[in-house]
């Protein structure tokens, strides 16, 4: 049986396990039918290939949504990272928030300090009593005329152990230092934060620029193959294994713009009150600060690190509690000093109506009330108010053991992540370098009949992927800066 009406027979039959015979070289060899229908299915795969693939210039463009701006129409305002930064400390509400409690704890400490001095209030009175007919006093022994007037300068002040020893003011220096340390914590916090979202946007624009290089790469080498194949110097497969590449990059190409216009977004509403896209950023990745030594860092973080500072400051606030707890226990004294009049009648010099045969007398004078207060019994509540301190005074001293071992473990991460990325910047530098060397050798032996498709295609995605993982590697070491110098403060 020849082989056309074998593979007819096996085709009516439906058996899979059909077999024919192919004569290829001068040699009979058996075939399976499922080899034979895959054989002759390639052509026409082949042919959907070509027919699917778009024209060498065809590129799909995505319309992105972008908010209105109001100032769209004017030249986009070009911001360096210290702008980014300054901008960001006006809008951003939990930076607003640290600042305020930093300000609220100032004030705490200026009403503490004047709660130690002496208050002076002036008080007016009038008293009208109501008469019996017959005594000039009234109804009340301890009014002096049915009609009396008080006007009195009041100067108190208290006077306890917590008075002597300024534990208030002491305490609310504490708070401030407190306020103040979290506001310089939310301060570096937020220094990290709008750095991360600026590289970002710097190694988006990067990647952005790198996709349209590869788009570019990808299109010229797809024209190559076209060209050649149609001088019968390369073989079809070539072309569709450019045009794959072609389609893969313009998807990259649209991711990369996704990316960046997201990346534009986030930072846009760290910078701005309201929600604008019209600004451009400085691309300053190539010229990295340098990192300091080790020993130099950590000189830096004993003396201005705010996480220690508050945890300091803590305890000692928790040591003043123990204190004001315990002063309790002892006396203390009120005095008031009363100067002005009281008289039968609003005046200087008034009549009494109990004698009123001395005529008009002085009435302007003074009296001194001082009141000693001991403490006898209280059901147990001020000792308990001391336990409560002791409990506080006991978790603030833990809490600040654990903050210097945390400290000092971060140093040593955050040091050593920002020793990595600066070797890393050098390395992915060289390695982009290579990679753009060899993606020209490759096209140059391609050319030539020396290289395959295979390798064009790999040399064009390393050569994008060692320029994306050369950005990322420069943000990834501005990033650990920023982390370290929340230890340390800037260097």
């Amino acid at each position: 049986m020849d082989n056309l009406s074998c593979r007819n027979r096996c085709a009516s039959s439906g058996d899979m396990r059909c077999e024919c015979t192919s004569l290829f070289g001068g040699r009979f060899i058996r075939l399976p039918l499922v080899v034979l229908i895959a054989a002759l299915s390639v052509p026409v795969f082949q042919a959907r290939a070509q027919n699917a693939a778009p024209p060498a210039g065809a590129e799909s463009t995505v319309q992105l949504v972008e908010p209105p701006g109001p100032g769209q129409s004017t030249p986009p305002v070009t911001i360096t990272l210290q702008d980014a930064l300054d901008r960001a400390r006006k809008n951003d509400a939990g930076y607003l928030a640290a600042v305020g409690d930093a300000k609220s704890a100032h004030e705490d400490r200026q009403q503490a300090r004047n709660a130690m001095l002496p208050s002076l209030n002036d008080s007016t009175q009038y008293l009208n009593t109501q008469g019996n007919g017959q005594t000039p006093e009234g109804r009340f022994v301890t009014n002096d005329g049915v009609h009396v007037y008080r006007e009195w300068a009041v100067l108190h002040q208290d006077l306890s152990p917590n008075t002597y020893m300024l534990t208030g003011i002491h305490r609310a220096d504490a708070l401030e230092a407190i306020a103040k340390a979290k506001s310089e914590i939310a301060r570096r916090g937020l220094t990290v934060t709008v750095t991360r979202t600026y590289y970002a946007l710097a190694v988006s624009q990067r990647n952005y620029s790198t996709a349209q290089q590869a788009l570019d790469t990808a299109r010229r080498f797809m024209t190559i193959t076209q060209d050649q194949e149609r001088a019968g110097q390369t073989a079809h497969s070539d072309v569709v294994k450019a045009q794959i590449q072609f389609q893969q990059q313009q998807q990259a190409f649209d991711e990369a713009r996704l990316s960046m216009e997201g990346a534009r977004l986030d930072l846009a509403v760290l910078l701005f009150p309201t929600l604008n896209e019209n600004f451009t950023i400085v691309d300053d990745l190539d010229s990295p600060a340098p990192l300091p030594l080790f020993t130099e860092v950590q000189g830096m973080a004993e003396k201005q690190n705010p996480d220690l500072r508050v945890a300091e400051e803590t305890l000692r606030a928790a040591n003043l509690d123990v204190s004001a707890a315990k002063n309790a226990f002892l006396p203390s004294l009120s005095i008031d000093a009363d100067w002005g009049i009281e008289a039968n009648q609003f005046a200087l010099n008034s009549t009494w109506a109990t004698h009123p045969n001395l005529g008009p007398v002085p009435t302007l004078g003074y009296f001194l009330t001082a009141a000693l207060n001991i403490p006898v019994w209280d059901w147990g509540t001020l000792r308990s108010r001391l336990h409560q301190t002791e409990y506080r005074q006991q978790q603030a001293r833990v809490e600040l053991s654990q903050t210097q071992r945390q400290m000092l473990s971060n140093l040593y991460s955050f040091y050593n992540e920002a020793a990595i990325a600066r070797d890393a910047v050098d390395r992915s530098r060289r390695t982009a370098d290579l990679a753009a060397e060899s993606l020209r050798l490759v096209n140059l032996r391609y050319q030539a009949g020396e290289s395959t498709v295979l390798e064009v295609v790999d040399a064009e995605n390393t050569l994008a992927t060692s320029r994306n993982a050369y950005s990322s590697t420069e943000a990834r070491y501005r990033l650990a800066l920023a982390n370290l110098q929340t230890l340390t403060g800037n260097f």
